[in-house]
């Protein structure tokens, strides 16, 4: 744990929103907007470097790092807007958890790859995500969706995904090696 904290404070530059300067005001919304740039990169290649395969535990470090307290989530799938830290950590934990399973002993490879989309709002990132998953049958599940940040400061305060896709029909236990007889994808007998 203590390797994800230097690496989220190299990240971050050891930054927090306690710190404080003195700027013009034309100097704070150009600070504003690269600042939430610089953030959202990082944030983001934290994310596509973390190894879901090899843990969860270092993708809900990162959510500890970059994510306001009174967080809020939504998606144009769902209707209710999820509130507050402790919730969306909830939800992440419950995908995250069945992923990495199925990724460290169900063979499933996991990929994660993310592209800036250009905006014009200081405080609002936006980027578009994909996701592909391949199974030990070689099947695979691709979705992507774009996601907008809205930064405060040092923390994210609002995410919300829209234009989700799926390419290929949904894995199932048939995609998957949890035959302890049989090696796992890879991995040599």
């Amino acid at each position: 744990m203590a390797r994800v904290e230097r690496r989220i404070a190299l990240m971050t530059d050891g930054n927090s929103d306690k710190e404080q300067s003195f700027v013009t005001a034309e100097g704070i919304l150009r600070d504003l907007y690269t600042s939430s740039q610089a953030r959202e990169r990082a944030l983001n290649a934290a994310i596509v470097q973390a190894n879901i395969s090899g843990s969860f535990e270092e993708h809900l470090a990162i959510f500890e790092a970059f994510y306001a307290d009174d967080i809020e989530v939504s998606s144009e799938t769902q209707e209710e807007v999820i509130r507050g830290k402790p919730r969306v950590r909830t939800l992440l934990y419950n995908f995250l958890v069945p992923l990495h399973v199925m990724a460290e002993i169900g063979g499933l490879q996991v990929s994660i790859r993310q592209t800036s989309i250009p905006g014009d709002v200081a405080d609002h990132e936006y980027s578009e995500w994909t996701l592909e998953s391949v199974g030990v049958s070689g099947r695979a599940c691709t979705l992507t969706w774009r996601a907008l940040r809205k930064w405060n400061g040092s923390r994210v305060v609002y995410e919300h995904h829209y234009d989700l896709q799926q390419s290929g029909e949904p894995l199932t236990m048939a995609d998957l090696s949890f035959d302890v007889t049989k090696p796992a994808r890879g991995e040599k007998q």
